[in-house]
């Protein structure tokens, strides 16, 4: 937690930003933009609004990137889309 605040300060920082102005463009408290940057466990909807303000969202692609899906599975579902999990097969 404390790597992924110091990136988001470090960020900040880049844009020449007070925690002030990012706290007014994220419309967060001010203090919640701190406890971030010191890593005090920000809720995921805290950095998002975060790398919003700062344009940044591009870094979540890193982090969390869209699934790939197999050419197999793309053959096998000719136009369909998956809609749900399958039920696992127990026994």
């Amino acid at each position: 937690m404390r790597d992924i605040g110091q990136r988001l300060s470090a960020y900040r920082l880049q844009q020449n930003l007070p925690q002030a102005a990012l706290a007014a463009a994220t419309g967060l408290n001010q203090k919640t933009i701190s406890h971030a940057e010191r890593g005090q466990d920000p809720r995921l909807s805290t950095i998002i609004k975060i790398l919003r303000a700062l344009g940044r969202l591009d870094a979540l692609d890193a982090f969390l990137p869209k699934p790939a899906v197999s050419p197999l599975m793309l053959a096998k579902m000719a136009g369909r889309e998956r809609r749900r999990a399958r039920k696992p097969r127990y026994g």
